[in-house]
């Protein structure tokens, strides 16, 4: 199984992590980041993949 790591630094909020993995990430009414779990399962990591490449300021990684 694999992990997600944010850096939280970098992150603005865009959202397009939730659009495209809605089961993963979530934004707060503030545009926080949420991870609804940071372990990926393997029905996620297609999904998650896409997310981490979408994200425009590379705030999002995904490690063994």
């Amino acid at each position: 199984m694999t992990r997600i790591v944010v850096d939280f630094d970098r992150c603005e909020g865009h959202g397009l992590c939730e659009q495209t993995a809605p089961e993963v990430f979530r934004l707060d009414d503030e545009g926080e980041l949420h991870l609804t779990h940071d372990e990926v399962a393997a029905e996620h990591e297609s999904v998650v993949a896409a997310a981490v490449r979408v994200c425009p300021v590379a705030a999002l990684q995904v490690r063994p």
